[in-house]
């Protein structure tokens, strides 16, 4: 499925009936990043979308914006071509301040929130963060990435691991991708932070405790689920991207959420 945009189109995968689930991957990752999360969800009884970031996957490098309000257009877009309603948003890295946004501005499409590993604040100084896009620039930055990306990853990690890291660099070697992640990587997440306080969407975190992008993984995931009133849980060993790496520990930590049956206390781990 294609999803028109002004600039181009955004690719989406669909499967299953239900409540709709969309699916939000982080920068330099694809839909497949959600690849053993959602036929689990799919026969859980939830129809799942599971999107492309602009520049990514197989969506379009045409568009002149790729930066978090951007993202989260996009994902209002989906909800809106599957039928509209009240979707749950699952989002990932960048994907997570897409979803932030895209609740704060249409409440009424998006009714729940789970956020994996969300960058929903910007961290470092601006000089740290002018340091990381002078790394990720040509023509070293597709190496730095090359080494970068799969330390993301925690302590267990499926059989196609490996598979999946290659053809995810694979994805950014094709023509215009590089700029384009390049353009992603330059976003501020800055205006996610200021829309938290309009978020009225229930609120899963979900973080890994092993997840180096975050100085303090706990910390961060107390902080995002304080400020949007919601629960948390930490996926021992699990890096970045907890459904890729772990999706059966995963798919236990949202889906009494995503039922409307999480009466557990919120986790301190």
């Amino acid at each position: 499925m294609r999803v028109e945009r002004p600039g181009g189109v955004v690719a989406v995968g669909t499967g299953g009936a239900g409540p709709l689930v969309v699916c939000v991957p982080g920068m330099g990752e694809s839909r497949a990043s959600f690849r053993h999360l959602v036929p689990s969800l799919v026969d859980a009884g939830f129809r799942v979308a599971v999107m492309d970031l602009r520049g990514h996957g197989d969506s379009s490098v045409s568009f002149d914006a790729y930066d978090d309000p951007a993202a989260a257009g996009d994902v209002l877009a989906v909800i809106d071509a599957l039928g509209g309603g009240s979707a749950t948003v699952v989002g990932n890295s960048m994907g997570a301040a897409a979803g932030v946004l895209a609740a704060a501005e249409r409440p009424d499409a998006v009714e729940r929130l789970v956020l994996i590993g969300p960058f929903v604040r910007d961290h470092g100084s601006a000089t740290t963060r002018l340091f990381m896009r002078m790394l990720l620039a040509r023509p070293w930055g597709p190496r730095v990435w090359r080494s970068y990306f799969p330390s993301l990853f925690g302590q267990s990690t499926p059989a196609d691991h490996e598979e999946h890291v290659d053809r995810a660099l694979a994805l950014l070697r094709r023509p215009g991708r590089w700029t384009a992640f390049q353009a992603t990587a330059r976003t501020s997440h800055a205006p996610a932070e200021a829309a938290l306080p309009r978020v009225n969407a229930a609120t899963l975190v979900v973080m890994g405790d092993k997840d180096r992008d975050f100085p303090d993984p706990v910390t961060e995931a107390a902080w995002v689920a304080g400020a949007l009133r919601g629960e948390r849980r930490m996926i021992p060993g699990a890096g970045h991207y907890p459904m890729a790496e772990q999706p059966a520990e995963t798919l236990a930590a949202i889906l009494p959420f995503l039922e409307g049956s999480d009466d557990q206390e919120v986790s301190h781990g």
